[in-house]
């Protein structure tokens, strides 16, 4: 494989979500394991540097600077994770550096006036970076003697961020949740990289404790053994590991300009859908969409924005033509209060509550001719589920439906629980085909429409099932719903400070647009039409984003070391040339 063939590969893993990241993590990789830049016979070897380590640590020892390092084994052949080139040693972290960790200083000496000194904590450390704006007072840093000069390496030993590591540029302190490295004769930038390796950050891993917060300590993270190459090849090493980092930032600054491109013509194509004011506006701007869909589509998480569009025009009217010929949502309200009145004569459904009608305040928006506004509670006859006593139950052996079982439109029935009722129970909890089951509590309005595979099953408390009067859709509440919890509109029925509820009352006075019985039915089909196309585009670009991935992990394993380094250094003249 030539260099431009390489680079070619190069730029192909840019382009893949996590291919700069592993990139990098290579370029790492490389440098540690001697595989980055040549090595020279002439460089003063490693063991030399050793030895003038441990007399430069004698010296400080002396001169009361750092304390007396406790005797610590060489490295044994069982801790060597790969072999090293000749001229390069392994040692112990703590062999060339002053180790410690940090502690809190007292506030009253931190908020003292005078002057300050960068207090580093793990919210400041990142993947090789540290943050140096948070100071204190210096007389704070001074008194508790935990102060790190420029050139130490900061390493996070507790919580979710251990092991990420940065560089002190200045002096610096830290507190107990942090542990520094200071080099003695070693190139800083070496040990940082050292350390941010993945042979150091797995090493890591395996020794932090398996506690409720992994923690490594200080004894432990100073003997992790590191490979230590010639001082000169060290500085080697961190030119061409700049050299290559500064290529691939560029490579990711173009890509990162490019998706900032897609991502605006993308919300664009969006506006213009959603702010469509007919069927046939929203008809032209769907084709336009349609047309450029992998241009302006390629990360999975494109998808719920169009998805919330369609729901958003479905509801509003817009998505399909109205139709002069369907009978008015005022004639199906007429219809749906003699139906509820028979119900009621017959014993079917308890007299309901007188509901308000819909106010101009409570309408957010305009609907078509022919709609209505209505409350959820005029259209659907809704009952909150009970809890259902396991214990003094000695009836039927039944599944029911929990909020676990229940997802946005469908039911997940892997993990059905079953108690025992009593026939005479069934009937203010049971499901039918058609009823829409809507969560009361966890994500309330979270809402699936029964079918055959829940019906005749029992839904317990936290569930309210809604039972739509014969000129209403099930669907089309179901997707009403949706669209509201996207927006923030259903959240505003929620009660509870912490835990959210949405209330039998508050459902009930919920207020929602209501087409035409026929036209209810032309917007589902629509829905399920573009819904299920959307889920196909999900799909494929999940399985796209994967492959790339993978494609970005197999590819980084057979990119030559030699090949990368000569890679940028190609890469460079061409920039010098072409400047």
């Amino acid at each position: 494989m030539t260099p431009q063939d390489l680079m070619a590969a190069v730029e192909t893993l840019a382009e893949a979500p996590e291919g700069i990241t592993r990139l990098k993590e290579l370029v790492l990789q490389l440098a540690v394991r001697g595989k980055l830049v040549p090595q020279d016979p002439d460089d003063e070897p490693a063991s030399v540097l050793l030895e003038r380590i441990a007399v430069e640590k004698a010296r400080l020892v002396k001169e009361g600077k750092i304390r007396k390092p406790k005797p610590l084994p060489p490295v044994s052949d069982d801790e060597v994770p790969f072999e090293v080139p000749e001229g390069w040693e392994w040692c112990r972290l703590c062999n060339v550096t002053e180790t410690q960790t940090g502690t809190t200083p007292k506030k009253a000496l931190a908020a003292q006036d005078g002057p300050t000194i960068p207090y580093l904590k793990p919210a400041h450390i990142g993947s090789m970076w540290a943050d140096h704006s948070n100071r204190i007072a210096r007389v704070a840093a001074d008194n508790t003697g935990r102060i790190a000069p420029a050139g130490s390496t900061l390493f996070v030993g507790i919580g979710g961020s251990i092991g990420k590591c940065g560089l002190a540029n200045v002096d610096v302190t830290f507190n107990q949740q942090v542990h520094a490295a200071t080099p003695l004769l070693a190139s800083p930038r070496f040990l940082l990289m050292s350390l941010a390796s993945r042979d150091f950050q797995r090493r890591t891993a395996e020794l932090t404790s398996s506690t409720a917060i992994p923690i490594i300590n200080k004894s432990r993270w100073e003997r992790i053994p590191i490979p230590l190459p010639p001082l000169d090849e060290q500085h080697r090493i961190v030119a061409k590991v700049d050299e290559l980092m500064g290529l691939l930032d560029r490579l990711e600054a173009a890509r990162t300009k490019r998706e900032a491109t897609r991502i605006a013509l993308r919300d664009a194509a969006l506006a213009a859908l959603r702010d469509s004011d007919t069927h046939k506006d929203v008809e032209v701007a769907w084709n336009r969409i349609a047309a450029r869909m992998d241009d302006l589509f390629t990360d999975p998480a494109d998808v719920d924005p169009l998805r919330q569009t369609v729901l958003q025009l479905a509801v509003r009217g817009r998505l399909v033509p109205q139709d002069p010929e369907d009978e008015p949502a005022s004639v199906l309200l007429e219809r749906i209060a003699e139906e509820k009145a028979r119900l009621v004569k017959e014993g079917k459904i308890r007299k309901p509550k007188p509901l308000p009608p819909v106010s101009a305040d409570e309408v957010p928006f305009e609907v078509p001719e022919g709609w209505e506004w209505c409350r959820f509670g005029t259209v659907t006859e809704s009952r909150l589920g009970k809890m259902l006593d396991k214990a003094k139950n000695t009836g039927t052996l039944r599944s029911y439906i929990r909020n676990a079982n229940l997802q946005w439109f469908q039911f997940v029935l892997d993990d059905l629980k079953r108690l025992r009722l009593e026939d005479e129970q069934l009937d203010d909890c049971t499901l039918a085909a058609g009823d829409l089951v809507i969560c009361e509590g966890g994500e309330p309005g979270r809402a699936a429409v029964c079918d055959n595979s829940v019906a005749e099953m029992v839904y317990q408390k936290a569930i309210h099932r809604a039972r739509p009067y014969g000129c209403v859709t099930s669907w089309y509440l179901a997707y009403i719903l949706r669209c509201d919890a996207w927006s923030g509109r259903l959240s505003e029925l929620f009660t509870g400070a912490t835990i959210k509820h949405l209330t039998g009352k508050s459902l009930a006075s919920y207020t929602i647009p209501l087409p035409p019985l026929a036209e209810q039915h032309r917007i589902v089909a629509k829905v399920d039409e573009l819904m299920d196309l959307l889920d196909k585009l999900e799909q494929r670009l999940t399985a796209k984003t994967t492959l790339h991935n993978a494609f970005a992990a197999a590819a980084v394993h057979h990119l030559d070391a030699m090949s990368v380094a000569k890679i940028g250094h190609d890469r460079l003249d061409k920039s010098k040339t072409a400047s």
